[in-house]
């Protein structure tokens, strides 16, 4: 097939985003009794899955402290269940596991979820929290745990299959996409500020609408389309702060254990749910027994037969560089400058033998090979869904990206006019009117 010159819907990034709103615009153009084929055109630099999506852990789980976030994973839950064979997905289950100084906020969550119908069971206080996780694993033994919460829907899915499986869906109704294609910029129309036509590498590409679904790059379609570096944000206090930057970049710290993933089976054989410590506990080394810190950590990890292990992660840190001087490619482990260090390493063996007997000398186990990638976060570090220069989309996921698989459905619907009250809460305009998203007392940003 010749490279088009025209399509009525470009979307950009082959990633969960761009291929989920693809195909849900081509059901939408289906149930209007109109042809897909020509009308919805997908393009990505590289290829499928190549980018966030493709390395990300693929943890699914609706445990947010924000209402409107709790909501939305609600929603994006739902579509992973609606087809697991397809979209890889393991519907196991999710742990938040926390010390005192969180209990009030995950009582909250779960306080919430029972208002939502999301199924979850919370355990409080320590003896009971040890009694509950010793009944799942017997060489239970982390140290300050006083509240668990048990989401019994969520778990996970293998990245790269899901992908592949969302593009097979949108292909299957006529969405074409195209890999290869870089997007230079955007071309005006006369007299206001929309984009008539995508700039590539392979010619112009004219257009009625387009939707930018790039992942961490989304500061660089930012900039192709002239809007702000920094912004007003008036913060939950009222206090307005004013040159912010717009965006922000954080190293994700993610690993392997290069174990037989069968050994973290549950007492009864079964497969675990996805486990997340938060807790204050002094973490020691499994190592040397040195000291690794006194303050807040967390970590998560899943036995995971894609990765060949056990796999997870644990904090992110905060990249210094000027946010314009960020090389974002080439991205994830081929980047030579933000994979994952040799203190993660160190850290997460030691806290996963923190957290379960079973990974006590496990740490020569560690695969080496370089891993994790950079996220691209916003002020406040939750999502910005909204349209921006009268016909362009942008989901900017402030790296919650992979779980929300329904996010860019959502957005589908809002380009065929239909306003999604899910998506409401994360308009831009929320960083000027002080509607920010409440944080809690995890250690991750995203949470």
């Amino acid at each position: 097939m010749g490279f088009p010159d025209r399509a009525e819907y470009v979307i950009v990034g082959a990633g969960i985003h761009g291929l989920s709103t693809a195909w849900r615009l081509a059901e939408r153009l289906i149930e209007q009794g109109r042809e897909v084929e020509g009308r919805i055109i997908v393009l990505d630099k590289s290829g499928i899955a190549s980018g966030a999506s493709g390395i990300a852990c693929g943890v699914v789980r609706n445990n947010y402290f924000q209402p409107a976030m709790r909501n939305l994973m609600a929603h994006s839950v739902g579509v992973w269940e609606s087809d697991p064979e397809a979209f890889s997905y393991h519907p196991v289950g999710y742990m938040q596991i926390s010390c005192e100084a969180m209990h009030n906020d995950i009582a909250q969550i779960y306080s919430e979820q029972q208002a939502i119908g999301y199924e979850s069971v919370f355990i409080e206080g320590a003896d009971a929290s040890a009694s509950y996780m010793r009944g799942i694993f017997d060489d239970w033994q982390a140290k300050g745990i006083t509240s668990v919460l048990h989401e019994k829907r969520g778990g996970y899915a293998n990245n790269t299959t899901s992908i592949y499986g969302l593009a097979k869906k949108a292909e299957a109704l006529g969405v074409r996409i195209i890999t290869g294609v870089e997007v230079k910029g955007f071309v005006t129309q006369n007299g206001s500020g929309a984009v008539a036509a995508v700039d590539t590498n392979r010619g112009m590409i004219s257009c009625e609408h387009v939707v930018i679904g790039a992942g961490p790059w989304v500061r660089d379609f930012w900039n192709m389309l002239d809007l702000p570096k920094q912004i007003t944000v008036k913060d939950l206090d009222g206090t307005i702060h004013d040159n912010v930057d717009m965006w922000r970049f954080w190293q994700l710290e993610e690993g392997v254990l290069q174990v037989d993933p069968g050994m973290m089976l549950t007492n009864d054989g079964k497969m675990p749910p996805v486990i997340h410590v938060d807790t204050d506990a002094p973490l020691y080394s499994d190592v040397d027994k040195s000291l690794i810190t006194d303050e807040m950590w967390g970590i998560y990890y899943k036995p995971d037969w894609h990765f060949g292990g056990i796999q997870g992660g644990a904090s992110p840190y905060k990249v210094e560089t000027p946010v314009d001087e960020v090389a974002i490619d080439p991205y994830g482990p081929s980047s030579p400058e933000f994979v994952s260090s040799h203190e993660f390493a160190h850290m997460w063996v030691s806290a996963l033998a923190h957290c379960q007997a079973r990974f006590e000398g496990k740490m020569p186990k560690y695969h080496r090979e370089p891993s994790g990638g950079i996220g691209c976060f916003t002020p406040d570090s939750f999502p910005v869904f909204d349209r921006f220069r009268e016909n362009v989309s942008i989901i900017a996921d402030s790296n919650h990206g992979y779980k929300m698989l329904g996010v860019g459905r959502l957005v589908a619907d809002e380009v065929m006019g239909d306003e999604q009250e899910l998506l409401k809460p994360f308009r831009f305009d929320r960083f000027s009117k002080g509607a920010l998203h409440p944080t809690s007392s995890s250690p991750f940003p995203w949470s």
